[in-house]
């Protein structure tokens, strides 16, 4: 018989401890399954939910939601544009409760734009979300709040709002519907308006209302009378460098850019494209003003009397230059201009020479995009090599094309003094008006001011003469040039402008695009009947809203010029240009 033996206590301890350390080591292990089982399952949930979930179930959730931003106004205080509260309506289809056909019905009589059935399909579909209305207006929500359907859901939601609808629009840009600036100003001062908005400050543009709508309004007049696809128009401060007024035609309006018309132009066929800067034409004679403004400070045109052989056309090689209103004899320099002579200009010129008459273009920013704050400038048409021929034509502006802002800065430096300075479409303090370069001198200024008031008074402008607004200017008329080729029937007229010229304050642009003749122009669509009209009107309108009050006791001084230019036969009628 074996004899039993007692354990000793310490290993009866011992074993408990054993089975005491087993049992926690197996709860921690349970616990940590549990962890990771519920891990694993909020994962999968997530990804099945970003897999498989409704693609439509937010849809919309974050449109029309912008950051605060500072409104844009003009150099007077007018809103162009501000922020308003708005609100989004929702509705969550499966959370419906009431009669789902009624309330396509209700729905359908207070938001028109879907009919009766497809608020109903919405409202029996199986998506969890949907928005039936971005930027609703109080009463609105009201009337759809009314329905007493707690599915239907309303949000609260900021809006961009621009009050004066259409006017100055390709300035002002707008804001698409995730509350991102798309273009304009509101796009070039995007992180200001945004810094700005905390100190409730507006930003003040340069741009004035009275002359914006001035501006616009004689635009449309003519591109509807004449069947043009396009046209711009510009206001310059001389000597500020400030915008007045930029438009483009046709427009669009800001607070529904996505309804923009098509434009009928097929090269810019979008209405919001600015043809004031991201166009680039051929602006024709308007250069000649820039050419003889460069021989005169040059020394090449040291005399007025002496004269240029416009006898008949010049052939250089295989190129004959003529006249579109031709005088047959021998023309000083303010004769050129008033005649619109290709012929004296391109013979100016050739004495100027490929360097001086390159390095002055260069001088006045031509061979560059134009400064201004807004995106989208077009870049010049600059010859990629200069023959004899390419000097003189690009002297009246063929063979270079430029935006009609560069022809701006160029007229307002011409007339100024001689000091070209930056464009800006921000109202700048007058204290801190950039001091500018100069390009000419100011007895060149002044010899400029006279030839550009005898153009209207006794050349091709003459019908742009409005009493006591002195009113100085040069037409150009050139044939557009399409991919390279110059389409004869498709013209591109333009009418650069500055008044007062005995104390010139402001510079005024019109450019035509494909203007058509009609019975009242005798069938022509050149400069002096297309673009040159809708100046004078600006500048009537405009002239005694900017001070400028007609004096008919003041003018320009043009008497020692007298004794070099031959009265113009008045039955000559106006010049092609």
């Amino acid at each position: 018989m074996t004899a039993l033996v007692a354990r000793p206590a310490r290993d009866r301890f011992a074993g408990k401890r054993e089975q005491s350390v087993a049992l926690v080591h197996f709860r921690l292990m349970v616990v940590m399954l549990m962890f990771a089982g519920i891990t694993a399952v909020i994962l999968f949930r997530l990804a099945f939910v970003w897999a498989f979930s409704d693609p439509g179930a937010n849809e919309g959730r974050l449109a029309g939601l912008a950051e605060p931003r500072a409104n844009l106004v003009d150099r007077n205080g007018v809103v162009l544009a501000g922020t308003i509260d708005a609100w989004k309506i929702g509705v969550h289809p499966q959370k419906v409760i009431g009669d789902r056909g009624l309330i396509a019905v209700r729905l359908a009589q207070l938001m028109p734009e879907r009919s009766e059935q497809q608020y109903r399909d919405i409202l029996f579909s199986k998506r969890k979300f949907f928005y039936l209305k971005h930027e609703a207006m109080p009463e609105l929500v009201n009337a759809v709040n009314d329905i007493g359907e707690p599915g239907i859901v309303f949000e609260r939601e900021s809006r961009r709002y621009y009050p004066q609808g259409s006017l100055a629009a390709h300035v002002v840009g707008w804001i698409d519907r995730d509350g991102n600036a798309a273009s304009g100003m509101e796009l070039a001062l995007d992180k200001q308006l945004r810094e700005q908005a905390a100190q409730n400050k507006p930003v003040a543009l340069s741009i004035d209302s009275r002359v914006q709508g001035a501006m616009e309004n004689a635009l449309a007049i003519q591109v509807t009378k004449h069947s043009a696809v396009g046209a711009a128009g510009i206001v310059l401060d001389v000597h500020t460098g400030e915008v007045l007024a930029m438009a483009s035609l046709p427009q669009f309006n800001p607070n529904a850019p996505g309804l923009a018309p098509a434009a009928v132009d097929p090269l810019h066929p979008d209405a919001r494209f600015n043809r004031a800067i991201s166009s680039v034409y051929e602006l024709g004679s308007t250069f000649k003003m820039i050419t003889v403004a460069n021989a005169i400070q040059q020394g090449v045109v040291k005399d007025i009397a002496h004269r240029y052989d416009a006898t008949a056309p010049l052939h250089v090689g295989k190129y004959t230059i003529h006249d579109d209103h031709p005088q047959r004899r021998w023309l000083t320099a303010p004769e050129i201009l008033m005649h619109s002579s290709n012929i004296g200009t391109a013979r100016i010129a050739d004495e100027l020479g490929q360097q001086r008459v390159a390095a002055f273009f260069r001088q006045l920013g031509l061979d560059r995009p134009a400064d201004l704050e807004l995106g989208a400038r077009g870049k010049p048409l600059w010859p990629g090599y200069w023959a004899r021929t390419t000097v003189m034509t690009t002297a009246y502006g063929h063979g270079i094309a430029v935006s009609q802002l560069h022809l701006a800065n160029a007229y307002a430096a011409l007339i100024n003094g001689g000091i070209l300075r930056p464009a800006t479409l921000l109202k700048r303090d007058p204290d801190h008006v950039p001091q500018g370069t100069r390009v000419i001198s100011p007895q060149t200024s002044a010899r400029m001011r006279q030839f550009m008031r005898l153009v209207v008074t006794m050349g091709t402008g003459r019908s742009a003469n409005v009493p006591g607004f002195r009113i100085g200017g040069k037409t150009g008329t050139s044939e557009k040039n399409i991919n390279g080729r110059y389409i004869h029937n498709s013209l591109v007229t333009t009418f650069a402008a500055a008044f007062p010229m005995d104390a010139p304050r402001y510079v005024v642009i019109v450019t035509m695009d494909e203007p058509k003749g009609i019975p009242e122009t005798f069938g022509l669509r050149t400069a002096a009947w297309t673009a040159l009209p809708a100046v004078k009107n600006v500048i009537a309108r405009v002239g005694p809203l900017l001070g400028v009050i007609p004096d008919n006791q003041r003018d320009v001084d043009v008497s020692d010029l007298m004794p070099y230019i031959r009265t113009p036969d008045e039955k000559g009628g106006h010049a092609a240009d």
